[in-house]
Order: structure tokens, then C-alpha cells, then sequence
């Protein structure tokens, strides 16, 4: 036929079967020409003793010079061991981040993606990563290929949602229900961590080698600084005095103190069962937290209130809602109405926890006792089978949730530091002995020196 020319090429005509018309310079090249007269150009090569076919792509896209050039480009790279063919049939195959997010979220729901402490993530987590990935991930990088992703894409992506590109309001499932998205730096930052354990995935899956979400700067959350100071825990003190006088709101205000003595998460005080509270050991063995099982000690106060609550309380939960045996749900709505109008309306019951973490650090405790105490996994006391918690721990417990309840009652302190001076040590020391020894009588003599 000789060389493929644009003369050759007008001249083709459709028939009845599609035929290719092959190039007598460069063998390997033709023109395959379909029933409806569309001609496209094609490569045949072997590649490991199999007959490949190539397609460069259609007249008009590409002439018959452009398309000869490609397919020597092609040759040259089939010489050196490459599959066109192939590439481009794993190319067709690879998946958008789109399909990559649903696989994700498939092997989420289904248990099989492992958060903190190699332990499955929780439901709540599971609709948080579910909206962040609907609402952030998808609209911005849903339709590219998860190979093609790059740092440079991760960035922007991190930007945009900086900038609130992907703000929008949501309807929900919930009747008049909505959702108003509005990004920010938190979410962006929440959002790129999301996503490098999506690539991860994607790596453990064999889909890509690098995450490209790896080094990427990523700007500071939100880190809360607020905290109580004296003057208002004691104003926080009235406000939940006139709130478990009012009745409405007793229960929230019971809930509050609690946190307030604890440091405990909201959602951990709201869902405390009443097999959770062992007074008797002074800690609250908690079967699931943010941490997983955690026994968290308690102060002499915080006993004394949950032993009330347990008297006051026939069902699982020690702060009930309504409905048959539910948790305090209405805790948050109630919160926020307790605080508003006043000058704590910016406290929150995260604030209570960082106030209680900050109290046991002004009075002398260290950052692994302070751990323990509010259930940081750093020093979280997570062994189920650990019955009796360690004296020095309690000990701190009473301290620190004494010294609160102290100031909600409207004390005011001289001390604002827990001073370890010889004398009280030396009393304590002689209050100890004697208790052990089975003498509960005052001490005498040489006792009552050191005591002194």
C-alpha cells in the first residue's frame, strides 16, 4: 500500500468490517478504519510473545505525521522492554480517589480500619471521617487518580479548605435537619490527617508506593488555652447551686460538678454506668473512652456525689434521660443554657478539663500523675484487671478535687500550692503508723513533737 499519507487517509472509506491499512516504511503502523468511516492509528508490536495492538488515537486528533512520530517515540520504548498496551490497560484500571475513599469507607464501617491503640474506630468517628470525606476530600480531588495525586495537590487541598471553598450548607436526614460546613484551619488540618490514612490504605492495598500527605506543613489546630481561673469557679460554683435549686436544670448542674471534679470528658460523665462507679476502690472503670478501657481514680468528693447519685438512681445510666434508660443526652443544649448570659458563656465542659488538669499542675503535680488522672494515653491506666489503684494516685485525686470543690463552695485560698513541708509529712507519717499498728488514740510523747 506504501507510506500512510493524509491523501491515503481521505481515500479510506468505511466497509463493511472494520480493516487497518499498514504503513510499507514503518512496519508495525497503520490505519484502522471502522464501518462508520472513523480512522483511528494503531501500533502493532509483540511484547512477551504476545501480540499487542496500540491505538495512538483518531484522525483529526492526530495527522498521519504526528501519529508516525508517536509510534517511533513507542518503538523506541517497546525496544527497551515497555508495554504500551499494557500501561495503558492498568492505566484505565486505576482508581479515582473517589472509588478509593468508598473502598475505604467500606473496610471503615466494616471494623477493619484500626484508629488509637490498634483498636477499631468508633461510630462517632466513623461519621465525622464520613463527612469530612463527602464534604472536603471528594469535591476537591474526587475525580483524579489516586496514582496521579501529588504533594502539590495535598497543599491545595489543605488551603482550599483553609479558605472555606468547600463551605457549604448541608440537608441531613433529620426533618428541616442541615448541616453548615464552613472549614476553616481546624478542619483542614483534621481533614489532611484523614487523608494520609487514606493514602496508607491505599499503599497497604498495593494501589500506590509514597503518601504523598507525608510532609506536608500543616498549620497549628486550635489549641484550647482557656481555663478557670479562682474567681470563677467560684462564680461557676453559684451558677450550678441556683441551677440544682431550680430544678430544670439540677441534673445538668450535678453533671457539670462532676466533670468540674473529674476532668473527665463530657461524653464519659454523660454515659457513665452505674457498673462503672466503684466507690469502693475510688475510680471509675470505664469500658469505653477515646483511649479504650480506662480505670480513672477519683477524689473522696467525686465518691461522695456518685454515691448519691447511686441512691437517687434505679436504671443503668447515674445521669438518666428521659425515655427507658437512656443517657443524658440534653446535657450540651442544658449546658449551653446554664452559662449563657454570664461570664462564663465561653466555658464549655472541655474548659472544666483543661481548668482541672491546670489546678493539679499549679498544685505541684507532675504530667504523668496529672495522665492518669484524666485519661491521657500517656498515662492512662487502661489493665482490667487492675483492682486496686495506686495510694499516691488517690491521694492526688482527693487533692485536686478537693481544692475544686473548695473553690465552687466559694473558698478562698491563702495557698495556691501544694508545699510538702517536713511537718505535715511528719504528722501524716505518725497518723500512718499508728493506724497501722491498730493505736487509733491521739499521738503522745515523741509523736506529738513531730506532729507539732
Amino acid at each position: 500500500m506504501g507510506k500512510i499519507t493524509k491523501r491515503v487517509v481521505d481515500a479510506a472509506e468505511g466497509r463493511a468490517n472494520d480493516y487497518v491499512i499498514w504503513d510499507d516504511e514503518l512496519p508495525g503502523f497503520g490505519l484502522r478504519v471502522f464501518v462508520s468511516g472513523k480512522r483511528s492509528y494503531v501500533l502493532q508490536y509483540r511484547a512477551a510473545g504476545r501480540s499487542r495492538r496500540y491505538t495512538i488515537g483518531l484522525h483529526g486528533v492526530w495527522t498521519p505525521e504526528t501519529a508516525r512520530q508517536e509510534a517511533k517515540v513507542l518503538f523506541g520504548r517497546i525496544a527497551k522492554g515497555d508495554d504500551p498496551a499494557e500501561e495503558r490497560q492498568l492505566d484505565r484500571k486505576a482508581i479515582t480517589m473517589k472509588e478509593l475513599c468508598e473502598l475505604y469507607l467500606a473496610d471503615l464501617e466494616a471494623g477493619l480500619i484500626l484508629g488509637k491503640g490498634g483498636r477499631p474506630k468508633k461510630a462517632s468517628t466513623i461519621v465525622t471521617d464520613k463527612g469530612r470525606i463527602a464534604r472536603h476530600i471528594i469535591p476537591l480531588v474526587g475525580t483524579r487518580k489516586v496514582r496521579d495525586v501529588t504533594k502539590v495537590d495535598v497543599n491545595r487541598l489543605l488551603k482550599d479548605v483553609m479558605a472555606g471553598k468547600t463551605a457549604t450548607v448541608v440537608k441531613t436526614k433529620k426533618l428541616r435537619g442541615k448541616a453548615i460546613v464552613r472549614g476553616g484551619v481546624g478542619t483542614a488540618t483534621r481533614t489532611i490527617g484523614l487523608l494520609g490514612g487514606i493514602f496508607t490504605y491505599a499503599i497497604d492495598a498495593g494501589i500506590i508506593d509514597t503518601n504523598p500527605a507525608h510532609g506536608i506543613r500543616k498549620p497549628k489546630d486550635n489549641v484550647r488555652e482557656r481555663r478557670l481561673i479562682e474567681s470563677e469557679y467560684r462564680l461557676l460554683g453559684q451558677i450550678l447551686d441556683d441551677a440544682r435549686s431550680d430544678g430544670k436544670y439540677a441534673l445538668a448542674a450535678e453533671l457539670g460538678r462532676v466533670i468540674a471534679l473529674t476532668g473527665c470528658r463530657r461524653s464519659e460523665v454523660i454515659n457513665l454506668g452505674r457498673t462503672e462507679a466503684d466507690t469502693t476502690a475510688s475510680c471509675l472503670r470505664l469500658s469505653d473512652t477515646k483511649e479504650g478501657m480506662s480505670v480513672r481514680p477519683i477524689g473522696l468528693p467525686v465518691v461522695e456525689a456518685l454515691e448519691a447519685r447511686m441512691e437517687a438512681t434505679t436504671g443503668s445510666y447515674l445521669f438518666p434521660g428521659q425515655g427507658e434508660d437512656n443517657a443524658f443526652g440534653s446535657f450540651p443544649k442544658h449546658w449551653k443554657k446554664l452559662v449563657e448570659d454570664t461570664p462564663l458563656a465561653d466555658v464549655t465542659p472541655h474548659v472544666l478539663r483543661h481548668s482541672f488538669a491546670s489546678i493539679a499542675n499549679d498544685l505541684g503535680f507532675t504530667e504523668v500523675t496529672i495522665a492518669a488522672l484524666v485519661g491521657h494515653a500517656k498515662g492512662s491506666v487502661t489493665g482490667n484487671y487492675i483492682h486496686t489503684l495506686d495510694t499516691a494516685l488517690i491521694m492526688a485525686a482527693d487533692t485536686i478535687s478537693g481544692y475544686i470543690q473548695g473553690l465552687l463552695d466559694g473558698v478562698e485560698f491563702k495557698q495556691t500550692a501544694y508545699a510538702l513541708d517536713r511537718d505535715s509529712r511528719k504528722a501524716a507519717l505518725a497518723r500512718f503508723l499508728q493506724k497501722a499498728a491498730g493505736n487509733d488514740s491521739e499521738p503522745a510523747g515523741e509523736e506529738k513533737r513531730m506532729a507539732a
